[in-house]
């Protein structure tokens, strides 16, 4: 038995970071596809969570990518007030070179083997386009181009969501929900961030901007040539004098050993998920005086409006939903002043409480 399956099967039956229910490994070798579908829990309903097509430095970084992102969606999903577990799926490759109709389909014909235990949607690297073509091999995806019977582009609520959390976080911390005047960084202006900024624009925030691809903060630029800077790289950013709020909006493990210490913001709230490198970042924030409104529930946005299309889609009502991520981070704060804990702990109890009674009644 190799290392990998020693270290899957280790953190799946042993580890505080197992718990799930089922793992998948699939392989089509005619299209090139290799995917890990994990579903940490169907307590509160099927597993709903998005794929991820990253081209990974190997497939223990992998497993070990979808079992974190699994397990955050159950709580995201508690937290959100769905009738969902959590599960995700990667997809192990470069999606400009490997991705094609037949990966996607093969990928497709996974999923539908689950039987509706797991629901997909887009995520990091998969795009509305792409959940058309693996909707043609399985009725459980949502985040399908409405042309095809779904909702389209989830990361517009995404944003939403993320800017309702920083007004309550706004609102704990200063006793204003507005943005007016504050300068938040924004790392990462992609799929979700860039409908961030302009949220935060049109409240009046300043904003200063980072991302790998120039052609995202050129984007930016263009659309905002006021109140609107950029930054070379993260590690600038997070150091940024006077900066309000930081806001992680591509991949996680941003917040770490390195990063935290020089953090110059007061506020945490971003959209990317598993934002803690590991468990104690959540106390260091907290030792600095930095409130972090756990990524979890304030990403939720997204999820909300995926799991609206198995419903029959109404923006209306998903923006209304995704708008009480406000009263949700507002709920977590006050939870963590009274039980003395980090919000990332008072979130993690709370989604705990949910998924638990469910079991119960089960």
């Amino acid at each position: 038995m190799t290392d990998v399956t020693d270290g899957v099967l280790h953190t799946l039956f042993h580890s505080d970071q197992g718990g799930h229910e089922q793992v998948v490994l699939c392989q089509d070798r005619a299209s090139g596809l290799k995917a890990v579908i994990a579903i940490h829990s169907t307590a509160l309903g099927p597993a709903l969570g998005g794929t991820r097509f990253y081209p990974y430095a190997s497939e223990e970084e992998a497993v070990a990518d979808a079992l974190n992102l699994s397990r955050g969606m159950s709580y995201k999903n508690a937290m959100a007030g769905l009738d969902h577990g959590g599960g995700k799926a990667v997809i192990i490759g470069d999606p400009e070179q490997i991705k094609s109709e037949a990966l996607l389909l093969a990928y497709g014909r996974f999923v539908a083997s689950l039987g509706g235990r797991y629901v997909t949607a887009c995520d990091v690297g998969t795009y509305v386009a792409d959940m058309d073509v693996v909707a043609r091999e399985c009725r459980w995806t949502t985040g399908r181009s409405p042309e095809n019977g779904g909702a389209g582009d989830s990361s517009v609520l995404t944003a939403y969501g993320v800017f309702q959390g920083m007004r309550a976080s706004a609102q704990h911390l200063w006793g204003d929900p507005t943005l007016r005047g504050r300068r938040v960084g924004v790392a990462g202006v992609g799929k979700v961030g860039h409908h961030l900024v302009d949220h935060l624009r049109q409240d009046g925030a300043e904003v200063v901007i980072t991302d790998v691809r120039a052609d995202s903060v050129r984007r930016i630029l263009d659309r905002h040539p006021a109140g609107v800077t950029a930054v070379a790289d993260t590690e600038a950013l997070i150091r940024v004098e006077g900066l309000d709020i930081y806001a992680p909006c591509a991949l996680g493990g941003a917040l770490n050993d390195e990063s935290v210490p020089v953090l110059t913001a007061r506020i945490v709230c971003g959209a990317a998920n598993n934002q803690l490198a590991h468990p104690g970042v959540e106390k260091d924030l907290a030792d600095r005086g930095i409130l972090y409104a756990p990524d979890y529930v304030v990403n939720a946005g997204g999820v909300i409006q995926v799991a609206d299309e198995l419903h029959g889609f109404d923006f209306d009502r998903c923006k209304a939903k995704a708008g009480k991520i406000f009263d949700t981070t507002l709920a977590i704060f006050a939870r963590a002043k009274e039980d003395g804990i980090p919000p990332a702990a008072a979130a993690d109890r709370i989604a705990e409480q949910r998924m638990a009674e469910a079991r119960s009644r089960g």
